[in-house]
Formats: structure tokens, C-alpha cells, sequence
């Protein structure tokens, strides 16, 4: 069965469809603007923990099965730990280093690392439209992650790049926000594995305790005053981030996602980062230079190449043999016209001899 984006008829539907995208967009400006007045590490907790209990409580209601096998657990735990504490601690830490909407743009990158892992252990396909899409996603990275000057020298118009600058490019959030869209796509990885034991929702429950479970060990040795500076508007947020960026965003996801074509429906993970942008620019009045848009810009378009290569390869191969069935009758018809014609010549010349 694949999802066909045409049978979301009912304007409610879309919106359902496109909810788990808007949901995280808009959680990654609620977790910016909470950032200022907690710790990351306590954020990145409280959005895992509390949202895994969510969806564990929503899996027993709906009768989903729970891990039996030591196999299950063990795949949970690495899941957990890569996919929850790794994702959502450097995920929280690049935060306080950039911006909402350049830090989702980032996240959601990620399909890039999907494909060079799967086409590693998996074999899967990329194709010509794969392999342009991870060419404009690198470039637009590197505009979006390099400084401004570096991207002018290399331009050649003359700025100079410092020692200095290498120490600020490795301590920046954009750094960090890669290796948390590493540790995410190692995570979409390894939930092939996990779901080969259990349930994927219930799995994706646990994984959320147990990842977030070291998240606020961390808090606790290495953090203080997380909760006592924020006000009534600032735990609305981390609610919000919590139930509708956590909870609600995966349980609609793996809800579609089990019903349909997952490469279909994670077509549309390129709205995550335009929502963040948009609601950035309107609540954070956050700006970018014009080479990041640009770079945004490129990443967006390798992100939807990347998870459309099969529809787009697939139309090709319609146009090129629509085109051959239509270039080969001409062909056919001027074959036999001239077969035709050699055949009229050779009667037309043997009647002199016969009547001679």
C-alpha cells in the first residue's frame, strides 16, 4: 500500500498529513525561546522523558504488543541512546549557539547521511537524482555552516581567514547541529533493526525514556538553576515542545508511516525547516546572511531530490519510451516505403529483357 499524497482530499486531512512537520518547526522556536532561562541538557530531558511516557501510555490503550525478547531491549537501548540522548543533547546544546530556523534547516539535513548509510548497509539505490541531491546538499551545508568570510576567500574576493576562525567553526552550533542530524540518521538506521523485535510506536516510546534518562543525569552533575528562572509562558513552551514537538509530531508520524510508503510521505520532511523559519522570523526576528538563504535554499532542494529520486527517475523512464514508441513508427513506415519502391523498380526493369 503507498501513500498517495492525491487521496488526502479533505483540506483537514492535509493539514493532519503535514501536522507532524509544522509540530516539529514550530517546537524547535518554543525550545529557542525557552533556552535563555534553563539548561540544555534539562530541556533536552524533559522533551524525551515525559513525551516517551506519552506515547508508551497511548501504545498500551491502543494494544499494541510491548518488548518480550532481550534482543528487543538491547535494540531499544542502542536506539535510545543514539536516537534520544546523542540527537536531543547535541540537538539542545546547538541551540543556544544559533537559530531556530538554521538549526531545523539542519536537522532536517539528515536525509543526506540516510542515504550514504543505506546505500553502505543496505545497497539501496540512489541514483542520478540521489547523488545531485546529496551534491547541492553538501554545498548548501558548507554555505549554511562555513563563516561568510571563508566562503568570500574561496569566492576570491580577498578576505582573509584566520587561524582563529577554525576554533570558532568547530565550537559553533552548526557544527553541532550536524552531529545531531548524524546521530538521527544513524537512529532512522537502526530502527530496522528494532522493529525486526517489537512494535516500531512502542519501541519509539521506550527509546525516548531511555534516552532521556541520562540527558538529566548529565543535568543534575553538570547543571544548575534549570527550572527556577523560568515563568508561567516559558513551561507553556516546554509543554508545547514536549506533547505536540514530541509525542504528538512521532505518534502521527509512525501513524502514516506504517500505513503507507514511508519514502512517499518523508517527502515532505523539507516543510520542518520552513516552518522554523517562518515562525523564527515572526516570534525571534532571527535573520540569516544571504549566503546562508542561499544555502538553505540548496539544502531544501537536495532534500526533496533525495526523497522524490524514485518519482523523478520513474518519469524520465515514462518520457523515454513514450518517445521511443513514437520515433520508431515514422521509422517502420519509412522502412517499408522503401522496401515498396526497391521492389516497383526491379519489375519495371525486368519487362525489356522479357520482351526482348
Amino acid at each position: 500500500m503507498q501513500l498517495k499524497l492525491s487521496a488526502f482530499k479533505s483540506p483537514i486531512a492535509l493539514l493532519i498529513l503535514i501536522a507532524p512537520f509544522f509540530l516539529w518547526g514550530t517546537a524547535m522556536v518554543a525550545m529557542k525561546g525557552v533556552i535563555p532561562h534553563t539548561t540544555p541538557f534539562f530541556m533536552a530531558g524533559m522533551r524525551l522523558l515525559p513525551a516517551g511516557v506519552l506515547i508508551i501510555l497511548a501504545a498500551v490503550v491502543s494494544g499494541r504488543p510491548q518488548p518480550s525478547s532481550w534482543q528487543a531491549w538491547l535494540w531499544i537501548a542502542l536506539f535510545g541512546i543514539v536516537d534520544g540522548t546523542l540527537f536531543q543533547g547535541f540537538l539542545a546544546e546547538g541551540l543556544v549557539k544559533t537559530s531556530a530556523g538554521l538549526g531545523s534547516v539542519m536537522i532536517d539535513s539528515q536525509p543526506l547521511a540516510v542515504a550514504l548509510l543505506s546505500l553502505w548497509l543496505f545497497q539501496e539505490r540512489i541514483g542520478l537524482w540521489g547523488w545531485l541531491g546529496l551534491g547541492l546538499g553538501v554545498t548548501g551545508i558548507s554555505l549554511i555552516g562555513l563563516p561568510d568570510e571563508w566562503i568570500f576567500r574561496l569566492l576570491g574576493t580577498g578576505a582573509e581567514v584566520s587561524i582563529g576562525n577554525w576554533q570558532n567553526l568547530f565550537a559553533s552550533g552548526e557544527w553541532l547541529m550536524l552531529l545531531a542530524a548524524l546521530s538521527m540518521a544513524v537512529g532512522t538506521v537502526l530502527i530496522r533493526f528494532v522493529t525486526r523485535y517489537t512494535d516500531p510506536v512502542t519501541a519509539t516510546g521506550w527509546h525516548m525514556i531511555i534516552g532521556g534518562l541520562p540527558l538529566w543525569g548529565i543535568s543534575s552533575v553538570m547543571e544548575s538553576q534549570q527550572w527556577q528562572h523560568l515563568v508561567g509562558s516559558e513551561w507553556l513552551a516546554l509543554g508545547y515542545a514536549t506533547v505536540f514537538g514530541s509525542a504528538i509530531a512521532y505518534g502521527l508520524f509512525f501513524y502514516f508511516a506504517s500505513s503507507g510508503s514511508l519514502t512517499s510521505f518523508s517527502s515532505l520532511t523539507f516543510l520542518t525547516p520552513i516552518f522554523a523559519l517562518l515562525f523564527g522570523h515572526l516570534l525571534l526576528s532571527e535573520v540569516l546572511s544571504t549566503i546562508q538563504w542561499v544555502g538553505v535554499f540548496l539544502t531544501l532542494i537536495s532534500i526533496y531530490l533525495i526523497n522524490q529520486r524514485d518519482n523523478l527517475a520513474g518519469q524520465n523512464k515514462k518520457l523515454s519510451v513514450s518517445e521511443t514508441s513514437t520515433t520508431q513508427q515514422p521509422q517502420l513506415a519509412e522502412a517499408s516505403v522503401k522496401k515498396l519502391n526497391s521492389v516497383t523498380v526491379q519489375v519495371r526493369e525486368s519487362k525489356p529483357e522479357t520482351l526482348h
